[in-house]
């Protein structure tokens, strides 16, 4: 008859059914672990440098003692440089150089400019931008994966049984698993 398929699905176990889920919905976050995980491990390792842009440093020697006007005509006659969008004063001998991706500076006493040039590294940058949360309408993909990852760390504990499972040593592993994080608020 047509109820028994739906009976049989309907007395499926628990742990049937967090196994489904688990397998299901882990093939449908591979793409946000991705992101997540990528962008996580640039951002711990970003050395006090954004991992989305590539940064270019450079430094010229200009006419010393110029003002606004002579800054502005002798950079822009310089040679393969980044537009110049916009100076303004710090002090009395520098100048800050408001440049297309960058800025620069400007001793008037030496005539050195220092200037640092920013280009987006396309994938990374967009990585970024997820996991930061700088996206419109992210936050409900985000508040997704956040709560997917708390079901996968809940259905994981009891979907092994026996003696690998949490009655067995899996209780060690979970107690090793949470004592990580306290141990390390602790002790910092």
């Amino acid at each position: 008859t047509w109820k028994e398929p739906i009976m049989n699905w309907w007395n499926k176990s628990l742990s049937y059914w967090l196994r489904a889920v688990h397998r299901d919905l882990g093939f449908l976050m591979v793409g946000l672990c991705l992101v997540y995980g990528i962008s996580g491990f640039l951002l711990n390792h970003m050395d006090g440098k954004d991992p989305a842009f590539k940064t270019t440093e450079a430094t010229v020697v200009l006419t010393k003692g110029m003002d606004q006007e002579a800054l502005e005509a002798e950079w822009n006659a310089g040679p393969e440089r980044p537009l110049l969008k916009k100076i303004l004063g710090i002090d009395e001998e520098h100048f800050r150089l408001m440049l297309e991706g960058g800025v620069g500076v400007y001793n008037s006493v030496t005539g050195v400019t220092e200037y640092e040039v920013h280009v987006k590294r396309p994938v990374i940058y967009w990585f970024n931008r997820l996991h930061y949360n700088r996206v419109n309408g992210w936050n409900v993909m985000g508040d997704f994966f956040a709560v997917s990852l708390v079901f996968f760390a809940l259905s994981g504990l009891f979907m092994m049984k026996g003696k690998n499972g949490i009655a067995g040593r899996g209780k060690w592993f979970l107690l090793i698993g949470l004592l990580i994080p306290v141990l390390y608020v602790v002790f910092s």
